[in-house]
């Protein structure tokens, strides 16, 4: 089964164009939790850097954490950063922190972007208020991951891991044909032994098990966008699963694909308002 770099290595651009960005109000909700004003952010898994985007102008400093140098290299355009000129002399042109003042409204922001995982960051003991991560604990091994970010937190910091429901609420009929769709590439995933290595977001009983958080909660907040037709085949196309199985030999029939775009050229002929449920899982240090 490949793992998370390997099965997102490719298509990092397309990712970035087609997923859904976290609500912008989730930073307020943390900061709130954490008490703190300006707080330094580390999001971990932290792919193309839509998680990191929305703390422009809320935090002082967030580090965006990820393993794969195509992600970390659409992260670098989308949060305003240029590379590195020693790590590029040296072949690699990700190896190190990457760090520009990125202007915004609100409280001045900086921005770094850096070569890690979940269960090994490299980052410093309690350098963060808040660890964030969007989409991606499901790929953790809670069991190293989970003492690390409780090492680079603070005392009374938060961890919140949030992942969006699929599909977004648009319409029935769209809904029901991308729930379709999504047990079928679940179905066939495990049947072809492809699933994430630590599948399933049972996130909050993770925090509470582990012993590392004095409380733990979970909360959903809304957000809205934008899509059509397209952009739905595209989103399918963002999900690991979906990628996997193509690799791996699939049809775009044989993971009901092609029965999605059928739909979606109907009922989405023309941009329509998505709505996005997000699930916070937030456990204080």
């Amino acid at each position: 089964m490949p793992d998370a770099v390997a099965r997102f290595a490719g298509f990092a651009a397309e990712y970035d164009a087609a997923r859904p960005q976290p609500p912008a109000e989730l930073t307020t909700v943390l900061m709130q939790w954490s008490g703190t004003t300006a707080p330094d952010v580390v999001d971990v898994g932290a792919g193309t850097g839509l998680s990191a985007a929305i703390w422009a102008g809320r935090a002082r400093r967030v580090t965006a954490v990820e393993p794969g140098a195509r992600m970390r290299t659409v992260a670098l355009a989308r949060l305003g950063l240029t590379q590195d000129p020693a790590a590029a002399q040296a072949g690699d042109d990700l190896a190190g922190p990457v760090d520009a003042a990125v202007p915004a409204a609100g409280v001045p922001t900086r921005f770094a972007v850096v070569a890690g995982t979940a269960e090994e960051t490299g980052l410093p003991d309690a350098c963060a208020d808040i660890v964030t991560a969007s989409q991606a604990m499901h790929w953790f091994d809670a069991a190293r991951a989970l003492p690390e970010i409780a090492r680079i937190l603070r005392s009374g910091g938060v961890f919140a891991a949030y992942d969006c429901d699929w599909p977004p609420c648009i319409d029935w009929e769209t809904d029901a044909a991308y729930t379709a769709f999504d047990d079928r590439v679940r179905e066939l995933e495990s049947a072809r032994g492809l699933l994430p290595p630590h599948a399933g977001k049972r996130h909050l009983e993770t925090l509470a098990d582990s012993g590392l958080f004095r409380f733990v909660s979970e909360i959903a907040l809304l957000s809205r966008e934008q899509g059509d037709a397209s952009r739905l085949a595209d989103v399918a196309l963002s999900q690991g699963g979906t990628k996997a199985l193509l690799e791996a030999g699939a049809t775009e029939d044989e993971i009901g694909l092609t029965a999605l775009r059928e739909v979606a050229a109907r009922t989405l002929p023309t941009t329509r308002p998505w709505w996005w449920t997000y699930r916070i899982r937030m456990g204080v240090r």
